[in-house]
């Protein structure tokens, strides 16, 4: 009886909870409060990371962009390396490092990306910034909204939406600055002359840009963003989340006359919280959907409770486990962290041993199957091989082929000088020649070796075989 009456309890109070939580779907616009403090200007800080999406196409690396995605050509150039197709799997590792990155920030600290340095959440909150600067405080924008149409309020929103437009059409321009030189691109806008691919991009990102940080805003993480819907499975008691002291602030009490009530909790009900939310919901109903540990909460309560003479806190950085007391484990103690973590670790070790063994040369050498081999009029068994150079630096390479392995072997189709084309594969078929005495059993390693001329950087060897008759 006893425990129907604890799990009875325990539903009324998930059901009070969950009868609180709130989720704009779209019927009301947030606009949050600003309010200067810590996490205010490290959310700031961190939106200045976007920078580099904006300017990193000027960046040079001796006569060409430091970074450039040319699909035309199919060659990733980053600053001095170029990644080809056939290094795909390199992209593979870098896509998985921070897929596994993202779960273990997640794990450790909740959204942080998404609070951060999601591009959303950047570009919405430089949205309303203009849209404060123009049209004021939450209150009088809400008023604005509310007024009918005249001269004044069509001029603050036209100036806004044209302002909105022109940030969307920088995107879309910046994002195709990754993959042509920049400075040619710029010339192509300004006559006219991109290629359709290009306007089209400009133009899809115009629109998206405007639609989901101007009009959406936390419409998107709430029904478009996949991670918002996956984040709860990374979550444990021991996640470090913004959270509301419960045990502190409860119950609440108005402020009167400078104190709080007696018998009350730190919590006065003034409703900062909410009000800075840019999600609009209230962080004191536990963890929801909405929160994406932008911690703005944190600031507005922190200056409250510096205003009424209480300690910071009510609002901060913590566990579910340590909000009820319990002792809280260390980060490696913890099997979900250490698992993400070792799949990190060997992700990146994958990813800076392809840095450093990244040739500007590579051959592959396939083995003629049909014959395996021929014996030639003088008794000596030729082999016939397909040599495929990859040459992935940006000019043509004069290439030596030197074939080793067996005594008294000869080259036929490969010998002198071959010219491997610039970022692209090169085929030749060589014969390899070697005397039947020479060989000692019916199959044998030989290496082919290439050799670029006047680089002896550019290197690169493929072990193949040697098929003979049975011995």
């Amino acid at each position: 009886m006893n425990d129907q009456v604890d799990k009875q309890a325990q539903a009324d109070e998930l059901y009070a909870e969950a009868h609180y939580w709130h989720v704009n779907t779209g019927n009301e616009t947030i606009h949050a409060k600003r309010m200067p403090g810590r996490f205010r200007n490290l959310k700031w800080g961190a939106a200045a990371v976007w920078l580099v999406f904006f300017l990193g196409p000027y960046l040079r690396w001796g006569d060409r962009q430091a970074v450039l995605f040319d699909i035309p050509d199919r060659q990733f150039h980053i600053f001095g390396i170029t990644i080809l197709p056939q290094d795909v799997w390199m992209l593979s590792l870098v896509l998985l490092f921070f897929a596994i990155l993202l779960a273990v920030i997640t794990s450790i600290a909740g959204r942080v990306f998404c609070g951060y340095f999601c591009f959303q959440t950047v570009w919405t909150d430089i949205f309303t910034w203009i849209e404060e600067k123009l049209e004021g405080a939450p209150q009088k924008r809400r008023k604005l909204d509310e007024a009918p149409w005249n001269f004044t309020k069509i001029r603050i929103k036209v100036i806004k939406h044209t302002l909105w437009i022109l940030i969307g059409a920088l995107t879309g321009i910046s994002f195709t600055l990754w993959f042509g030189d920049a400075f040619e691109m710029w010339q192509g806008y300004f006559t006219l002359n991109a290629g359709a691919m290009a306007w089209g991009s400009v133009a899809v990102f115009t629109f998206f840009t405007y639609l989901f940080a101007g009009h959406m805003r936390e419409q998107v993480c709430f029904w478009l963003c996949p991670y918002a819907r996956i984040q709860g499975v990374m979550y444990d008691q021991e996640t470090i989340l913004p959270a509301y002291d419960f045990n502190r602030g409860e119950p609440r009490g108005k402020l009167k006359k400078g104190h709080i009530e007696q018998g009350k909790g730190d919590c006065i009900d003034c409703g900062q919280c909410v009000a800075v939310c840019p999600t609009g919901i209230d962080i004191r109903h536990g963890q929801q959907e909405g929160c994406i540990t932008c911690s703005l909460c944190l600031d507005a309560c922190d200056s409250v409770m510096d205003k009424v003479g209480r300690p910071q806190g009510l609002i901060r950085y913590a566990s579910m486990d340590e909000l009820e007391g319990k002792p809280a484990l260390k980060m490696f103690q913890r099997p979900r962290v250490l698992v993400y973590l070792t799949i990190l670790t060997l992700a990146l070790a994958g990813i800076i041993y392809g840095l450093f063994n990244l040739s500007g040369i590579e051959v592959k050498v396939l083995h003629e199957r049909q014959p395996l081999y021929v014996q030639q009029s003088d008794g000596s068994i030729q082999n016939k091989y397909s040599v495929k150079i990859l040459n992935k630096t940006v000019q043509d390479q004069q290439i030596r082929l030197v074939v080793e392995g067996l005594p008294g072997l000869s080259v036929s189709g490969g010998e002198g000088s071959i010219t491997a084309g610039k970022g692209r594969i090169t085929s030749y078929t060589v014969f390899v020649r070697v005397p039947r005495e020479n060989l000692k059993a019916e199959s044998t390693p030989i290496t082919f070796r290439i050799q670029a001329e006047g680089d002896e950087e550019l290197t690169s060897t493929y072990t193949s075989m040697f098929i003979g008759p049975r011995r």
